[in-house]
């Protein structure tokens, strides 16, 4: 499990985390939901280890990640699928697939991954360039399963999808939910997020104002969508 308590973050002389307290629980969905700015890919990069200045805690089946280098935090089975998704445009699907290390024992085969994403499959030897947008979040998606991570940090993983691409998005996270992995999903769509998540947290200014329970979120719907400004 994953376990944030009184974790305050800076970007340079800005303090962007207010004493934020989150749990990740092995095995399920969470959704970190908020607006633009309120903390939720900081969220991230903190638990990745790419903040400068944090304190408080933060430690993942019992290691503290805060005294950990980007890299040792990887080697403990996390990986981040950032907004950007950086994906290599002068390399093919499959170049870009296979470019990350493995970094922890139980990695997904390429054979497994193809058959999860059948779109990827076919794009096998089409540049980065040459993918629409989300056909460069599924490789995003793919190319961290590869590498043995079994905690998945996703980045707005809808942003700028058609409905079509975000239903079969929301699909794939399903079927990986239910193969094990671990995963804290960052989003602005509550209605992307309300069929998927187990637990469902809201941040506001670097701090989270609500937790809610799957079974609480859809009565408490019109709350969310105030906060997220819909």
């Amino acid at each position: 499990m994953l376990d944030i308590a009184d974790l305050d973050a800076w970007y340079g002389e800005s303090h962007v985390l207010h004493g934020l307290n989150m749990q990740v629980p092995d095995g399920k969905v969470v959704s970190l939901l908020g607006r633009n700015g309120a903390g939720k890919t900081t969220t991230m990069r903190t638990i990745m280890g790419l903040m400068g200045k944090v304190r408080g805690r933060l430690s993942y089946e019992g290691t503290d990640l805060l005294k950990l280098r980007p890299d040792q935090v990887a080697r403990k089975g996390i990986a981040l699928c950032p907004e950007d998704r950086a994906i290599f445009p002068s390399l093919s699907v499959h170049e870009n697939l296979m470019l990350p290390p493995i970094i922890a024992q139980g990695g997904m085969s390429v054979e497994h991954i193809y058959e999860l994403f059948p779109n990827i499959k076919e794009r096998s030897s089409s540049r980065g360039t040459q993918l629409s947008g989300g056909e460069q979040q599924m490789l995003a998606i793919a190319r961290i399963l590869r590498t043995g991570a079994k905690f998945l940090l996703l980045d707005e993983p809808t942003e700028g999808l058609a409905p079509v691409i975000v239903q079969q998005i929301s699909r794939t996270l399903a079927e990986i939910k239910e193969m094990g992995y671990t995963i804290l999903l960052v989003e602005q769509n509550a209605h992307f997020v309300q069929g998927i998540a187990d637990i469902h947290y809201l941040i506001e200014n670097g701090h989270i104002v609500d937790r809610l329970e799957a079974g609480e979120f859809e009565k408490n719907i019109a709350k969310v969508d105030k906060l997220l400004g819909l």
